[in-house]
């Protein structure tokens, strides 16, 4: 009877303990920023904070362009980070799938995902920094930098999940996402060329 009754408490912490880990980050982050309108609405009043949010949004391009990049990242970080299960051993397919058959011989689109995954985080990250790239940019600059700045998110998440054990760290979800990142540089730069049509790529 001891035993059973230990048996159910460890089967009860073990299951709060778990359900409050895996949103423990996301609330973290949703805590930190809306302490910040917090703190502008506290100096400025509520109806303010809420007018100037809802003003600036409508009339500048670059807030609307940056908190388009901004949700869409949140969302990646709760497809791949944050909402996540955690793993005893995260290294236990270093390798990954390579394929659209894992190693049982069943039909998956990992791959696709990966790469479907980071085209869109692509193409919204170079539309919002589109002041900051050259106005003549050539088509290699647009691509090096979308295809590196899809890597350098790729390498962070993989390596989060290894060290907080949520998911598992995979070879292959860095090289779909980073081919993710290449194709939708080359959405962003051909979706320019379309708009201006000359060589400038703004």
């Amino acid at each position: 009877m001891l035993t059973w009754n230990i048996e159910i408490l460890n089967k009860i912490l073990s299951n709060v303990l778990t359900a409050l880990y895996q949103p423990f980050w996301f609330s973290v982050l949703s805590a930190v920023l809306f302490m910040f309108f917090c703190m502008y609405a506290k100096e400025h009043g509520w109806k303010t904070a809420v007018y100037d949010w809802l003003r600036t949004f409508k009339t500048s391009g670059t807030f609307r362009r940056t908190f388009c990049l901004t949700f869409y990242t949140m969302m990646i970080l709760m497809r791949t980070l944050l909402n996540r299960n955690m793993w005893a051993n995260p290294l236990s397919d270093v390798m990954g799938g390579w394929t659209l058959y894992d190693s049982d011989g069943e039909l998956t689109t990992e791959a696709i995902e990966n790469v479907m995954l980071m085209l869109p985080f692509t193409v919204l990250l170079l539309w919002a920094l589109r002041e900051k790239l050259s106005i003549r940019a050539a088509a290699g600059s647009i691509l090096w930098k979308g295809t590196k700045y899809a890597f350098l998110l790729s390498v962070t998440i993989e390596f989060a999940q290894l060290f907080l054990r949520l998911g598992t760290f995979q070879i292959s979800d860095i090289f779909y996402n980073t081919l993710g990142g290449f194709l939708g540089s080359i959405v962003y730069y051909i979706g320019c060329r379309v708009k201006h049509k000359d060589p400038d790529i703004r």
